[in-house]
């Protein structure tokens, strides 16, 4: 056998040998677990075929604690690019089977060395963390290998997508990196985020906690909101990754991808003739005028199980990718609060970065009162969103349903903070409060003095009603630019998009803002 021959050999051996990671003991164990190697993840999130790996030959270079004894090729993560539906995408995947997945310096220059690729095609980055944190044996080196990713995540932020996957442990500071990305994905069951171990909280402060209590994905998709999504298993994750990408653009300079839509423009919801109830103390859910208005009645719904009453999501409007957010009444009376206030203002943020036009389906009844949304800083939370949607240069276009009061009539997307197109129903009231406060401040005396008090009362609302909880009265003033048919709400959502896709806004020139955190 010639020499070149042998050296071919023994390139195809090392790659077989790269491609076991930790072996086939460690590769049985993840498996034992539920969970999937890197490459088998990578296989599964690109298109057939598409990874091209990148530095499959990369070992460790620390000599502490007799580490250097145990090298792997790759070193514990896999990295490299391919595409998903033909679109360009850079990708890495931590290797459990490989010292746990912690992370070590070459690891991090891995990492690095994608995410550097990526800002310069303009491509997105997928992350899929499985890792047991920083390797100790690497002491300081292993924490500039974090600090390294944070700071290209930083620098990457609003510039390209960037997409977490939490597909097993992530600790310490290695939560870090998922926290700076724009979307974050767990597993239920097998991932888990948190700074301080379940060890380390008992030693400090006594508490008995597990994993999954301290930052189970169920902890972090309902109470936390560090993650958006939390899903069953890994496929279902992987798959999710590849859907939120078909809305997306490759980059801040891209418009968002446009599909061919079979979904006739003027398709009539007559069922949003009679969706508002009578009495406006009723509720109704508005998944069902989202899923009316919307190309095939086909919404990706974001942070769906963290702070309900409000709805974030991507959909499309003639083949159109947009960012959807509403006010849901049927949680909390659609009111806005801390919570609900963050959770808005990341997704318009997020939006805006990346072109995606917003439509926002209005009807809030106002801020949650009470000294635990006070005491939690709600004016503060309340002002990321105004700040949010003030900033927005995208299209924007508003439908308010029914209740628009006070300060929240001003935060969902007004006129007044560069709205571009603002319908409402009939059925909308704008006004500084509903009646029955408005009454109780404005005819306090006349309500006191009458004979019956409560016809009295009923006749002064009945009178606030006629002349201001209508959409008539900001219409009068150019602050509602129609007043529409509910059932032809998709229709005229899609006409004020096409008419705003050449819109030209730019904010002041600035090193950057400070918006309220």
């Amino acid at each position: 056998m010639s020499n070149q021959l042998e050296k071919v050999k023994e390139l195809i051996a090392l790659r077989e040998t790269a491609r076991l990671g930790g072996g086939e003991k460690r590769i049985e164990s993840q498996h034992k677990k539920g969970k999937y190697t890197a490459r088998e993840r990578i296989a599964m999130l690109l298109d057939e075929g598409s990874f091209e790996e990148l530095d499959m030959f990369v070992k460790h270079r620390c000599t502490n604690f007799g580490i250097e004894k145990t090298k792997f090729l790759g070193d514990g993560v896999v990295t490299g690019y391919g595409t998903i539906e033909g679109r360009l995408v850079y990708v890495y995947a931590q290797d459990f089977t490989v010292f746990g997945g912690a992370l070590s310096e070459t690891l991090a220059l891995k990492i690095c060395k994608v995410m550097d690729q990526a800002m310069k095609m303009g491509a997105p980055v997928i992350g899929l963390n499985d890792s047991g944190g920083a390797r100790i044996q690497e002491g300081v080196n292993a924490l500039a290998g974090y600090a390294e990713i944070f700071q290209r995540n930083i620098l990457a932020s609003g510039v390209i997508p960037q997409i977490s996957g939490i597909f097993g442990p992530c600790a310490g500071g290695a939560v870090y990196s998922p926290a700076l990305t724009d979307f974050n994905i767990m597993t239920r069951g097998t991932s888990y985020m948190f700074l301080t171990g379940p060890k380390v909280v008992k030693t400090v402060i006594g508490e008995d906690v597990t994993a999954e209590q301290l930052g189970g994905a169920s902890i972090h998709s309902t109470k936390s909101g560090v993650a958006h999504f939390a899903v069953d298993n890994e496929e279902e994750g992987l798959s999710l990754i590849r859907k939120l990408l078909s809305y997306l653009p490759q980059n801040n300079l891209e418009e968002t991808p446009l599909l061919e839509c079979n979904d006739p423009i003027d398709r009539l919801g007559d069922n949003l003739n009679g969706i508002i109830p009578d009495d406006p103390n009723h509720a109704y859910d508005m998944y069902d005028v989202i899923r009316t208005i919307v190309d095939n009645g086909e919404f990706l719904e974001v942070h769906a199980e963290f702070a309900k009453n409000i709805i974030v999501g991507f959909a499309r409007f003639n083949g159109e990718a947009v960012g959807v957010i509403a006010n849901q009444p049927k949680v909390m009376a659609g009111c806005l609060d801390s919570n609900s206030s963050r959770k808005g203002a990341r997704f318009v943020r997020f939006c805006d970065a990346f072109n995606i036009p917003l439509v926002t389906l209005v009807d809030v009844p106002g801020f949650l009162p009470g000294t635990g949304q006070e005491y939690n800083g709600v004016i503060l939370h309340g002002a990321k969103l105004l700040y949010a949607y003030g900033e927005a240069t995208v299209p924007k276009v508003t439908v308010t349903l029914r209740k628009s009061y006070g300060g929240a009539y001003c935060v969902m997307s007004s006129k007044h903070l560069r709205g571009d197109m603002n319908y409402a129903w009939p059925t909308a009231e704008i006004a500084v409060m509903g009646p029955s406060g408005a009454v109780e401040i404005i005819f306090a005396k006349e309500v006191a003095a009458a004979e019956d008090p409560k016809a009295c009362t009923a006749e002064k609302e009945a009178e606030y009603k006629e002349a201001f909880a209508n959409p008539y009265n900001a219409a009068q003033y150019g602050y509602i630019d129609d007043v529409i048919e509910p059932r032809n709400t998709r229709f005229r959502i899609i006409r004020a998009l096409q008419q705003l896709q050449t819109k030209k806004l730019s904010n002041p020139a600035k090193k950057h803002d400070n918006m309220p955190l």
